[in-house]
This record gives structure tokens, C-alpha cells and sequence, in this order.
């Protein structure tokens, strides 16, 4: 546990009294939404209600009660984010989406695929596998060290080749928080015959999301993230002319069950063994908890973080003299920046994940804040702005951090 912990008084200037719909630990300031989010405590008892129903009598449960549980959650979900409920079905997180929609493309030898360097990691290392695997090749766009939409664009756009056939591209990016041009990226691409996976782990409740109009063959994004929902759920959007290919890693009753063309795509998601369902089930509650947080609904929460978010990069960057990484308009709910060199010796960190920097961080000084390496060189520092933070929660981050840097 860290060495220091907050005080009550700092509690109640960093968190706001929306931080009572949270279970958080009031011992850390907790500036890290964006790694695993955090689930409310409404949505928590709504999961657990869902989970004592299936114990109360589990056949009952998963074959009679499951299936009108699911469509709930489904219309709820594909009217969130633009969707058809027809081409919408769930998995476990954004990465299986991704690997479930790789799994499918016809790839032959010769064939390119196209993603940039700021790609999500296990993405791009599943892209690496199903390419491999193919003869294809992989080609990582490097993006200008500030990101505009512009200079996103133009990059990307210049490494297509006759021979480009898919293209992987964020939402929004992981390590740099960058929100990607997504809407003119993607019609660009098509005008050039390339098909896109839209990775948007990170979009669903931070940024308006409209599947249908962006026109993609497959669009993947998380519900436990910047919607609040339980772990382990996600949902795997496909474009209708993939539907009839597009099948889940995990091949189960649905594969020949006796259903019509048009409903087997939902068959073969809906059951792949016997799972805990809960999750995706209460996406309803946690898409009706968010939105029921400010007057104004959801769309006023994303502008609350978006502004918060763009404070807090301005005083990482005034504070620090860090780097930014994008624009303001760029930015969602996250902001990210490049550190100064960091001068303190620091601690062996205590896993492969966590950075020596974001270790200190959390034992000395209460604060968790992911330190990354990323693109163009350089220590990212990303700080998440969620509802129950209030601005003023980034001035010990910045005090803490300013005597370990140049």
C-alpha cells in the first residue's frame, strides 16, 4: 500500500461529490480511469441482482430469461453508439473484438495491412500473428510527433499501397489519448479500396460514437471503460456484408443450429459455452447511471471531462514544461504528454506493466497515473478526467512530479 495516504480535507478538494456514486479508495487519488475504469456502485448491485438471479435457478436463467436480457442490452448499446441491433453482438473486451474481426479478412500472401505506431499494443501484436500467418506484411505509420487531424490524415494516407487492403485505426488512442480523425481517415481509405477495424476501446461514453455513419466493416469498443460497466464487456459491431463470414474464436452450439442465415450471426455470439453474461447485461444500468449523473445526460458528462482534460494538459505543460502529444480539440476525457527527462532514481518497478516512475508515484505519494513508453520516444504520463475528479486533483501530480524531473 502507498506509504502516504490523502487526507480528508485533500479528499474533499480532489474528488466531487460525484465520487459518492463510486467505491474508490479514498486513500489514492485515483487519476487513471482510462487503464481498467470503475464501475458505480448502482451498476455493481444491478450485476449483482442479474447474478443472483442466474444462481436462484440457472436453466431457467440462460434459457429462458438470457435471450430477452440480451436484446435489451443490445438495443440499448447499438442505439448509444449509431448501431443496428442486427450487426451488434458482445465480447469480452475491445482486444477480442479486434482479434475476432482479424480472424475473418481474406488474407493471401502479398497482401499489406496498415496501422499506426500508436496503436493499442495487444492489437498490433495480434495484427503481427494473423499477418504472419497469412504471408501478408504490416505496415506502422509513424504519426507526427503533435498529432493534428490533418497530420493524422496526411501520414496515414501516404502509406497505402496498391497492395493495402486493411487498415486498423484507434478511436482513440491508448498511450497518447489522441482522438483520431476517424470519420474523413476512414472515407479516405475506402476511396482507395482499403477496408478499416476501428479499434474504440477507449470511444463508448467518452466521445459521440455513430457506427453507421463512419461505415466501417467492423467497429469493436468496451462498455467497462468509459462507460462504467462490470469487466468483460464489449461490443463487436460488423458491417452487413461481413456478417455472413464473421464468426466468434469460439465455435459452439450456434454453428449448426437450426436457424435462418440472418439470425445465425447472432446465434453463434450469443452462446459460445457457459459464460457469466452479467456484464453485458447491464449495460442498460450503466448506460442509465452515467446519464443520469449531470442535467444534460451523457453528452454533458463528455463535455465536463473533455474540459477537464484539456485543463489538466495545460497545467502538465505549464507546470512541467512536458510535451503535449495533441491540440486541445484532439482530446476526449484523457490528455497525454511527454515527461521531461526523468532525473530521480527511481525504485525497480514491481511488474512488467507498471513503469518504475508510476510505482513511485503510488507508494510515495498516493496517486495512480499511468507512465508509458511511446511513440517518437520518450516517458508518456496520461491522466484520465472522470466525473468524480474535480480540475484541482492534477496539482499534486504536478507538485509530486516536478523534483523528478529536468
Amino acid at each position: 500500500m502507498p506509504t502516504t495516504a490523502l487526507e480528508a480535507a485533500q479528499y474533499a478538494r480532489f474528488y466531487s461529490p460525484m465520487a459518492a456514486h463510486w467505491g474508490l479508495d479514498p486513500a489514492v487519488l485515483f487519476l487513471n480511469h482510462g487503464s481498467f475504469g470503475a464501475c458505480p456502485t448502482a451498476v455493481l448491485q444491478a450485476q449483482r441482482r442479474l447474478r443472483d438471479q442466474m444462481e436462484a435457478e440457472p436453466v431457467r436463467f440462460f434459457l429462458r430469461e438470457a435471450p430477452a436480457l440480451l436484446s435489451r442490452a443490445r438495443e440499448a448499446v447499438a442505439a448509444l453508439v449509431g448501431a443496428d441491433p442486427e450487426g451488434l453482438v458482445f465480447v469480452d473486451n475491445a482486444t477480442t473484438g479486434v482479434n475476432t474481426a482479424l480472424s475473418v479478412l481474406p488474407l493471401r500472401s502479398g497482401d499489406r495491412l496498415l496501422t499506426t505506431d500508436h496503436a493499442y499494443n495487444a492489437c498490433r501484436n495480434a495484427l503481427a500473428v494473423t499477418s504472419a500467418r497469412a504471408g501478408a506484411e504490416v505496415d506502422v505509420v509513424t504519426l507526427p510527433r503533435l498529432l493534428t487531424a490533418q497530420g493524422i490524415i496526411d501520414a496515414v494516407l501516404g502509406a497505402v499501397t496498391p497492395r493495402t487492403r486493411f487498415a486498423l485505426i484507434d478511436h482513440i488512442t491508448s498511450a497518447t489519448a489522441a482522438v483520431m480523425p476517424v470519420a474523413p481517415l476512414v472515407a479516405a481509405l475506402a476511396a482507395q479500396g482499403v477496408e478499416v477495424i476501428i479499434d474504440g476501446a477507449h470511444a463508448p461514453g467518452q466521445v459521440d460514437v455513430d457506427v453507421l455513419d463512419l461505415d466501417v466493416a467492423f467497429y469493436t469498443g468496451n462498455l467497462h471503460k468509459w462507460l462504467c460497466g462490470p469487466k468483460s464487456a464489449a461490443f463487436l459491431w460488423v458491417r452487413e456484408d461481413w456478417r455472413a463470414q464473421t464468426r466468434p474464436l469460439v465455435t459452439s452450439h450456434g454453428h449448426n443450429a437450426e436457424v435462418d442465415a440472418h439470425a445465425a450471426f447472432h446465434t453463434c455470439f450469443d452462446w459460445t459455452g457457459t459464460t457469466d453474461p452479467s456484464p453485458a447485461f447491464c449495460a442498460p444500468a450503466a448506460i442509465a447511471t452515467l446519464s443520469g449523473l449531470l442535467p444534460g445526460g451523457l453528452a454533458a458528462l463528455q463535455a465536463r471531462n473533455h474540459e477537464v482534460a484539456v485543463h489538466w494538459q495545460d497545467a502538465l505543460v505549464r507546470g512541467l514544461r512536458a510535451e503535449p502529444i495533441t491540440a486541445d480539440t484532439a482530446l476526449g476525457a484523457m490528455a497525454c504528454v511527454r515527461l521531461p527527462a526523468i532525473t530521480a532514481s527511481l525504485p525497480a518497478s514491481t511488474s512488467p506493466y507498471i513503469h518504475p516512475l508510476q510505482d513511485l508515484l503510488w507508494h510515495q505519494h498516493a496517486i495512480e497515473v499511468p507512465v508509458m513508453k511511446g511513440p517518437c520516444g520518450g516517458d508518456l504520463l496520461r491522466v484520465s478526467a472522470q466525473v468524480y475528479t474535480n480540475p484541482d486533483a492534477i496539482e499534486p501530480l504536478v507538485d509530486a512530479l516536478r523534483p523528478l524531473l529536468s
